[in-house]
């Protein structure tokens, strides 16, 4: 998918979506509303909570959807009788439904100093915040709620969860009070572990049954992580995004040495040695296949996004 940039147009995107890869506006998260059919959040099993989200419940019902037909019982609604299969069995038979109610989501977005670096075409951060507003969105014209918690480096801001666009808007707002933040803060000393201070806080904001979408480059990880994220995972469908840029990855060729910085990091890469750049590649396959084990062992599901090619294609590619 790395490659794919190359095969639509930047700059028409860039002015269609109004972004320029580095900094966060609200139109550019508005964008994503017309977008919002492109993401399912249909519930992919059943919640371990009777009192959330808008999921399908655990009993059987009349409602949005169906369940499965079987024998007809004394008290069962006429009106659900399935006149077909009741003709070809000889016996009568009953349609039952699974019935829908909202639940809320959740969005963890990570905006802290790792997540600002891209060499293509957008910052990490920024595409973080398109997937969480697309998500948003997405759940906004499902009528479930929306809140979250949004963090940098040395500053959160968690949103209970609130209905229809307002939701939605609340927190894009902190999408982008909180990257533009981090971008004017991007070399200060950072705090300890940020990613797990605001883990806890978001696994005691969401209530069981939620929809939770975790957004980051996963890079602070430890064990305190893992029982966290195992935890949220217990009774909530939780759904880890992992973006990385294409330089995580595999170093392109050039003529003489280059200077990256990330954050407060500073790198010199020879980038004219082959044999460095090779070596790179393979303990950076490495470094992330050992991460991406770590975060399935949690129990989440687990999709990878590239910061180098817009949200929408990504997902409409599969």
């Amino acid at each position: 998918m790395m490659n794919d940039v190359t095969q639509f147009n930047a700059a028409s995107w860039f002015r269609e979506s109004h972004s320029n890869g580095v900094e966060l506006g609200l139109k550019e998260l508005l964008f994503y509303k017309s977008k919002a059919h492109l993401l399912s959040l249909k519930p992919r099993g059943k919640v371990k909570s009777a009192q959330a989200g808008q999921y399908l419940a655990p009993h059987k019902g009349r409602g949005m959807e169906f369940a499965e037909v079987r024998q007809y019982q004394y008290g069962d609604d006429i009106r659900a009788i399935d006149w077909r299969v009741t003709a070809r069995t000889g016996e009568a038979h009953t349609k039952l439904f699974q019935e829908e109610k909202e639940r809320p989501v959740f969005i963890f977005c990570d905006f802290s100093s790792s997540m600002l670096f891209g060499s293509r075409l957008l910052l990490k951060s920024v595409l973080a915040a398109h997937l969480g507003a697309l998500v948003s969105w997405s759940a906004c014209q499902r009528g479930d709620r929306v809140g979250g918690v949004v963090f940098n480096d040395s500053h959160h801001h968690e949103l209970k969860p609130t209905a229809r666009d307002r939701g939605v808007l609340a927190l894009a707002h902190q999408f982008c009070a909180l990257h533009e933040q981090a971008l004017l803060q991007k070399d200060r000393p950072t705090s300890e572990n940020r990613f797990n201070e605001n883990l806890k806080r978001l696994v005691h904001l969401a209530k069981p049954g939620s929809l939770i979408y975790l957004i980051s480059d996963f890079t602070e990880l430890n064990e305190e992580s893992f029982k966290l994220l195992e935890r949220a995972s217990r009774h909530n469908e939780v759904i880890g995004c992992m973006v990385s840029d294409p330089f995580e990855h595999q170093l392109p060729q050039y003529s003489q040495a280059i200077e990256v910085s990330a954050g407060e990091h500073n790198w010199t890469l020879p980038l004219m040695d082959k044999q460095f750049r090779d070596s790179f590649s393979q303990h950076a396959a490495d470094f992330f296949n050992r991460r991406l084990a770590l975060l399935q062992r949690s129990g989440m599901t687990l999709q990878k996004y590239d910061a180098s090619l817009p949200i929408e294609l990504q997902i409409m590619r599969g």
